[in-house]
């Protein structure tokens, strides 16, 4: 039985493929996040296809942070970036939420598997000027645990300089991701810390852990840390 081609179908597939070509091109001509793409016209004559074509691909591109569009100056390579993700995975979330919390316990058990490896491999080797960023994170943690403010951002700093000796962006990019799906979920929610002052103590145990270069002990803190976001999700389950 063949397969029927209809004119949404084949749409699809044109679009997909004026995609490819300009990611192709992309690709060929070495261009890196923030260089120019050719003009609306360029891309025109290049592929063969419509201005309105080339205008829907390069907004699916835009979408995924592939291509930036600045209106009245043209097209750029996109940042690249991970954002596009994180949005999709907030959306899962919030929308599962209303039958059950299953997605939001799948990105945070893969969140902990990354950071369980990861906290393995840097454990006996994060540099001394990074011992004493986390413990400057960790002590304005504190300072607004005591004052009954909240640290999101201290937070997201402390993970991020965990790791930051692998020099790898992938990697921080990844983190950035979860991490904001997590707090974004909770912030529409109104889901808060209900133990801040236990979430510093974890944090401290963490860095005591890399201090002693305890790989072991460093892991096992690291698991006890997301005891606590396991805590935030329970709030969700139970309003």
């Amino acid at each position: 039985m063949t397969e029927q081609h209809t004119p949404a179908k084949l749409a699809t597939r044109m679009s997909r493929a004026i995609r490819d070509e300009i990611t192709t091109l992309i690709l060929a001509r070495g261009l890196s996040s923030g260089d120019p793409l050719p003009t609306e016209t360029e891309l025109v004559e290049a592929l063969g296809v419509s201005r309105n074509s080339i205008r829907e691909a390069l907004k699916a591109l835009q979408a995924l942070d592939i291509v930036e569009i600045r209106h009245g100056y043209g097209t750029y390579v996109g940042r690249l970036s991970l954002d596009p993700l994180a949005d999709g995975l907030t959306f899962r979330a919030l929308h599962d939420i209303g039958r059950d919390l299953r997605s939001m316990e799948e990105i945070l058990e893969v969140r902990e598997a990354l950071e369980a490896a990861l906290i393995r491999r840097v454990a006996a080797t994060v540099p001394e000027e990074d011992l004493a960023a986390l413990d400057e994170v960790t002590r304005k943690m504190n300072d607004r645990a005591k004052a009954g403010d909240t640290f999101a951002e201290e937070d997201r700093e402390f993970h991020e300089i965990l790791y930051r000796s692998l020099n790898n962006a992938l990697v921080t990019q990844l983190l950035r991701a979860f991490w904001d799906v997590f707090h974004r979920v909770n912030h529409r929610l109104g889901v808060t810390d209900p133990n801040p002052v236990q979430t510093v103590r974890r944090h401290r145990a963490i860095v005591t852990a890399l201090r002693k270069r305890d790989v072991a002990r460093a892991e096992h803190a690291m698991v006890e840390h997301f005891r606590n976001l396991d805590a935030r999700i329970e709030q969700i389950r139970t309003p």
